[in-house]
């Protein structure tokens, strides 16, 4: 009996000595700013800006810096990231124009690149953005030449955001869940565009960054193999609509009853990325918005790549419309 007694004391002691410890590292990440890192040694690399990377670079910058980044003007000077949850706190994207205090002006190709690859920015703040560590080298670089070019969206301005407010919520998942990406230790190269299932992989993944909204929760990413992410694009992540109300994105796998497997032909598909209109003739809603800066050729070459996922079983209209009433 004394021995069981014994034991519950010590049990007890370490649940009070775990309980102490958690509640001193909450305290912690509530009352000190986002987690930040040592400074990262940038990769010593200089882009040579050309026409065409400067063109590549403007695509992936319509797909992916300017919704987030352009303010009213079209400068990328930052903003309110409206579709971000409120429990997150209020985020602001930060200015990523030539400017060399306000801006990305004295930061070096290598630093930009580092930055695109692990959110890690040179001072070692993060970022709550995509990381694209998939990206091909090629892409990234164009990228990089877009930022250096005359285009008008990235010329230095002055103008900044608000710093972000991050929540508690938001802090900890900083701390827990939301990672630094890793650095490529290898040349990543573009896909064979003569494959269009791979072609279509690597927009949806590495570019475009379709799986990262499309998947059971954007928070909880598989950032080096996407396609091990729970719920792959079978659709259910959150999102604030232009109406504040909570918004869950649709499933794409071809599943035949809750996914696009009966609803798009290849043809209705592209309209709809596209050009943001549905087969029925309605409107897509936000934060989805018409990626006019893709390709119909790749576009196309996603849905083929679409067709190879595994299929999920997800009712986004079902958990859509519970949602709805429960807000009510």
């Amino acid at each position: 009996m004394k021995t069981v007694k014994k034991i519950l004391k010590r049990f007890g002691q370490g649940l009070l000595v775990l309980l102490l410890l958690i509640g001193g590292f909450c305290a912690y990440v509530a009352l000190t700013p986002p987690r930040t890192y040592d400074p990262p040694v940038a990769p010593d690399i200089k882009v040579e800006v050309t026409e065409a990377r400067i063109k590549r670079g403007e695509t992936i910058a319509q797909l992916q810096c300017i919704a987030c980044h352009g303010d009213n003007d079209n400068r990328l000077t930052g903003k309110h990231l409206d579709d971000i949850p409120a429990m997150f706190g209020n985020i602001y994207s930060r200015n990523i124009t030539q400017d060399k205090e306000k801006g990305i002006g004295n930061w070096t190709d290598g630093q930009i690149i580092y930055f695109l690859r692990t959110g890690i920015r040179p001072n070692g703040s993060t970022a709550f953005m995509p990381q694209y560590g998939l990206m091909a080298d090629e892409d990234v670089k164009s990228v990089v030449a877009w930022l250096r070019s005359d285009q008008f969206p990235v010329q230095p301005s002055r103008k900044e955001a608000p710093p972000a407010e991050y929540s508690f919520v938001a802090k900890m998942l900083m701390w827990t869940i939301i990672k630094p990406g890793d650095y490529p230790e290898q040349t990543i190269e573009l896909p064979d565009s003569t494959k269009s299932a791979a072609v279509g992989k690597y927009i949806a993944t590495a570019v475009a960054d379709c799986y990262g909204c499309h998947s059971a929760d954007y928070l909880d990413l598989d950032k080096q193999n996407p396609e091990r992410t729970k719920g792959y694009f079978g659709g259910g992540s959150k999102f604030n609509g232009l109406d504040g109300k909570p918004i869950l994105s649709a499933n794409l796998t071809f599943d035949e009853e809750t996914g696009i497997g009966k609803k798009y032909t290849k043809e209705q598909f592209i309209r709809a990325v596209k050009h943001g209109v549905r087969p029925d003739g309605s409107v897509l809603r936000y934060p989805m918005s018409p990626m006019v800066a893709l390709s119909e050729k790749e576009i196309a070459a996603v849905y083929d790549y679409l067709k190879t996922v595994p299929k999920v079983r997800n009712d986004i209209a079902g958990k859509s419309a519970e949602l709805q009433l429960a807000e009510k």
